[in-house]
């Protein structure tokens, strides 16, 4: 699978978070994540393996009990089942990947190329 940027194909995954599949394949998914200020991704845990790359701004990443102040060029790996969570300290870009695939973030039919 091969995807040239495009603006369009982001949607509200909470409050102040929008994601955008933007590759995927049998084994992994690569999301972009545009975090306002002030919004939050609360504690959570999936069976997904999300490895990440903070692209711009700045987030406080919480994984497990370790607390972290991540700046651009900055990147995680949260094993799946880890009990995780993110603060946005500013607006913020940050690319994701994920294995397995997320079936829950596969692009609508609709929307795919």
């Amino acid at each position: 699978m091969f995807a040239t940027y495009s603006k369009k194909g982001y949607r509200p995954a909470l409050a102040g978070i929008e994601q955008k599949t933007l590759v995927y394949g049998d084994k992994t998914l690569m999301v972009e994540f545009r975090l306002q200020k002030d919004a939050s991704l609360p504690m959570h845990t999936h069976p997904h393996e999300q490895a990440g790359y903070l692209v711009k701004g700045r987030i406080r990443l919480t994984i497990g009990a370790d607390v972290h102040e991540v700046s651009p060029g900055d990147s995680w790996c949260i094993p799946g089942g880890v009990l995780h969570g993110t603060e946005i300290i500013e607006e913020s870009v940050a690319v994701e990947v994920f294995s397995p695939v997320r079936e829950d973030y596969l692009p609508l039919a609709e929307n795919r190329e």
